[in-house]
């Protein structure tokens, strides 16, 4: 099979729409399900990232996509009790299906409707939070049968499964059509690794293993995330991705909140929010986000608080969450392009940030790096900008 018709392109009224090989065959099968035009934008995209991460970290990895962008991107490890109680999964799960849990529970509110990507075989496990969530579909290099009957049963046979080809290389040029012209470039076949780690810049230079394996999961997720953009790294997973923003400042502050956001979800007012039986997950989802914000009240005013707790939580106040968020340490944030000034070093320090990997090569390179002294930051310089549209 080398063409795939689909019902429309990005809108419904832009058709007709397929994806086609010009040679050989398309190294994917649909396995259930009708996948879109972004749907498979978001396969092969999340597929490519996933694959990186599992060859330069040796784990398991996966990823949380929508709209062509990473929500959440995350190795395979053993979850902590917080851990599964804000990603609200159980213990014993298998590797790759931790790395979805972390993935999809980075960011939860972006992930609503995703497309998840595995770079290992989909197991039961996975298959399990697969059915739970609300989500477009997953692309994986291989399921077990237990998985596929899983997935076949989710929205009565209509979710989407796509298999690929674990071994499929594209050409070493790739091409797109824009208003009627052809554009043509290299494909992007930088291998992100270890090597490039060892620039680093300021007075600090201690890079533990952890913060090694953070900074590579920040390259490569930036790799595949619409620029501008900036990622915030923690324990194997992204915390806090900003993408898209045309001010890199903008991009440090969007990610750097999200971040905070992830560590504010496990103080204990939140853990201890006592939700009405039978709440719907995106409305638990959206009130811990609700809650968690300066908007608290639109969710603990009288009449409507009773709609979704049984009790009323206390505010958390202000004051509550800059003093636990400062007990937030050792995060990694990485930018795809260079930090063109010191504002964006001191943001990253507000969401606790202790490591940077960035490319390097702004004219106030010495701004930025005297900021990051400063906090007894360390910094490695890259040279590659990982620029993606």
């Amino acid at each position: 099979m080398n063409e795939l018709q689909l019902k429309y392109g990005c809108n419904p009224n832009q058709k007709p729409a397929r994806i086609f090989m010009d040679e050989g065959e398309l190294p994917l099968q649909v396995l259930s399900g009708r996948p879109g035009y972004i749907n498979f934008m978001d396969a092969l995209n999340s597929w490519q990232l996933v694959k990186a991460l599992k060859e330069a970290t040796g784990l398991p990895a996966a990823a949380s996509f929508k709209h062509v962008s990473p929500a959440g991107v995350a190795l395979g490890r053993p979850l902590t009790e917080v851990e599964r109680k804000i990603y609200f999964v159980p213990d014993g799960m298998s590797d790759i299906a931790n790395a979805y849990a972390r993935a999809r529970g980075a960011d939860r509110l972006c992930s609503y409707g995703d497309w998840a990507a595995l770079s290992d075989i989909c197991d039961e496990d996975t298959a399990k939070l697969l059915s739970k969530e609300v989500s477009d579909g997953v692309i994986a290099p291989g399921y077990t049968e237990g998985a596929l009957e899983i997935l076949k049963a989710k929205r009565k046979g209509g979710y989407n499964v796509v298999q690929i080809d674990p071994n499929y290389v594209p050409k070493p040029a790739e091409q797109r059509h824009i208003f009627g012209i052809t554009f043509e470039q290299g494909y992007n076949d930088l291998k992100i690794d270890r090597e490039m780690l060892k620039n680093i810049v300021t007075k600090n230079k201690e890079l533990p293993e952890q913060a090694q394996l953070d900074m590579l999961v920040s390259l490569i997720t930036l790799k595949y995330t619409q620029s501008n953009s900036v990622c915030y790294v923690k324990d194997g997973q992204t915390i806090g991705v900003g993408a898209g923003q045309q001010s890199r400042v903008h991009c440090t502050r969007l990610a750097g909140n999200k971040a905070d956001n992830w560590f504010l979800r496990q103080h204990p007012q939140v853990l201890a929010l006592d939700f009405i039986d039978g709440i719907r997950r995106a409305d638990r989802d959206n009130a811990i986000d609700i809650y968690i914000s300066d908007e608290y009240e639109d969710i603990l005013a009288d009449g409507t608080w009773e709609k979704t707790f049984k009790t009323k939580p206390p505010v958390l106040t202000a004051e509550m969450k800059k003093e636990w968020i400062a007990k937030n340490t050792d995060v990694t944030v990485g930018s795809d392009a260079f930090f063109p000034f010191g504002d964006n070093v001191e943001r990253a320090h507000k969401s606790g940030v202790k490591y940077i990997v960035q490319p390097g090569g702004s004219i106030r390179d010495d701004n930025v790096i005297e900021t990051a002294d400063k906090y007894d930051m360390v910094m490695s310089f890259t040279g590659i900008r990982l620029f993606h549209h």
